[in-house]
């Protein structure tokens, strides 16, 4: 089965016509379980296909899905699942179902010769749903369970999403042009629902336990609200949400500075005006402070592998600056960016011991915005 996908797949990308390749895949196939169109892809990827060709075959699989009779058990515990008051698959669809309302809004909008600010701002909203899923969804997915397609594909593709978004949105002249980059990314947008409806969340499923969906729900309570979707009243995690008390809570944890309780250390933490996040020497989440961030750090983040929790185009980058550290051919990587409208500081520095031994990175995230007061006349 695999195989086959695969040639179809790889006479797609030749350039064979889209249609004369759906005809034999019809003809050969009345029922195709999703997962092995993903199996299919991430089989590419460790042959050495490029990740940039597997993201283009992403929507070409996807009309393809949409000429068969595409059914399967997985399918049909996501749909159980997203049933469920409060469940995050109940929070996700529901979100999805906004989307599909402001697709239709755009593009009756195309169809008027105007998009105005309140279309737009809305549908750039999906920014909150798609990471949701890159934090909480894709990594776990590759991670735990060894299912790399979705990470490796469909989140590159909510990436460019977003990114043609922004784009456009900065574009004042709607003219002809315009009109077709976002009748293209609404789109986009579009097929991504059936996606995540076909593909993610059903091997999400029949994959995550229980526990591990409360985790992602109460994870979930850190995101802001997309399209008017509130996150639901999740009764049995709520249950489960009590941290018990630890005998150890009052221990001094004794330093060559002084001495705090536990409570203090994490009371400090806590209040230290930057988001802090420590990964060791094994390049494994270790720590991150309590507190609303700009950049969402998941509990279930903790333990695992730093690079999986940044889509593709960023995780070369932070490849690149943790070895810098660790080799120590640099100890200090600031980066400035502007997020959500305001000027950002991201800093990675090298942990060392006094004799110089790597035990780490460290990465801080301080907002900026309020020093432009001091610089501007």
């Amino acid at each position: 089965m695999v195989e086959m996908l695969k040639s179809y797949l790889k006479r797609l990308g030749e350039g064979e016509e889209l249609e004369s390749v759906r005809a034999d895949f019809v003809k050969d196939f009345s029922e195709v379980d999703a997962t092995a169109i993903m199996k299919a892809e991430q089989e590419l990827l460790k042959e050495g296909t490029p990740l940039s060709e597997v993201q283009k075959l992403c929507d070409v699989h996807s009309a393809l899905f949409h000429t068969t009779n595409l059914y399967d058990r997985k399918k049909e515990i996501a749909d159980e699942l997203s049933e469920h008051p409060g469940h995050p698959l109940e929070t996700f669809t529901k979100e999805n179902k906004e989307i599909k309302k402001i697709i239709e809004k755009g593009r009756v909008a195309i169809s008027e010769g105007k998009v105005d600010s309140e279309v737009m701002e809305k549908i750039r909203e999906i920014s909150i749903h798609y990471a949701k899923k890159g934090d909480l969804l894709y990594p776990h997915l590759k991670i735990k369970y060894g299912i790399s397609g979705p990470s490796d594909v469909m989140w590159t593709v909510d990436d460019e999403i977003r990114d043609e978004l922004a784009v456009l949105s900065k574009i004042k002249l709607q003219d002809e042009c315009w009109m077709n980059r976002f009748r293209a990314v609404l789109e986009r947008v579009d097929e991504m629902i059936y996606k995540e409806l076909n593909i993610l969340f059903p091997n999400c499923a029949v994959n995550f336990t229980e526990d591990e969906w409360k985790k992602i729900y109460r994870d979930s309570k850190d995101y802001g609200i997309c399209l008017g979707v509130p996150n639901g009243v999740w009764s049995e995690a709520e249950k489960d949400n009590e941290v018990p008390d630890n005998d150890h809570a009052k221990d001094e944890i004794v330093m060559p500075g002084g001495h705090l309780t536990r409570q203090q250390l994490i009371a400090l933490l806590n209040t230290i005006p930057l988001e802090i996040t420590f990964v060791d020497d094994k390049d494994r989440n270790c720590f991150f402070n309590e507190g609303p961030k700009v950049f969402k750090r998941p509990g279930m983040a903790i333990d695992r592998d730093v690079f999986s929790c940044h889509p593709p185009k960023v995780e070369i980058m932070v490849r690149s600056i943790i070895e810098d550290l660790k080799s120590g051919k640099r100890d200090l990587v600031p980066i400035w960016m502007e997020k959500n409208g305001r000027a950002m500081l991201v800093t990675y520095m090298a942990v060392r011991e006094k004799s110089g031994n790597y035990l780490g990175t460290l990465e801080i995230v301080q907002d900026m915005e309020f020093a432009k007061e001091y610089f501007q006349n």
